[in-house]
């Protein structure tokens, strides 16, 4: 193994990286498990209540149609909180193994 291997399998276990990896998974699979349980039961409700789905909530804009825009609403809505959660604690601790592994000159 080279020199440059060696210090990347390094970083790949410092403590730092650890933590890096352990905050990622921290927001991204819990909101990835919320995200396609909200879009498995608007399909399932889709699919199996269409009279809830069909009750006219104003105008020609029905339950089914709500849900269907709340689905991109919420998809906007991950990704700011998404954003936001990697500007105070993902990238800062990223910046920082960064900066290990290349020196102080940048």
């Amino acid at each position: 193994m080279s020199t440059e291997e060696t210090e990347w399998v390094r970083a790949q276990q410092s403590a730092e990286f650890v933590e890096l990896k352990r905050r990622l998974r921290r927001f991204v699979f819990p909101m990835t498990a919320a995200f396609l349980l909200w879009y498995l039961l608007y399909v399932l409700l889709a699919d199996y209540a269409h009279g809830f789905m069909a009750t006219p909530l104003v105008g020609n804009i029905n339950v089914g149609l709500a849900l269907g825009l709340l689905q991109f609403a919420s998809t906007f809505l991950i990704t700011f909180l998404y954003v936001r959660h990697a500007d105070r604690h993902i990238d800062p601790l990223a910046a920082k193994i960064r900066q290990d592994l290349e020196g102080d000159d940048r």
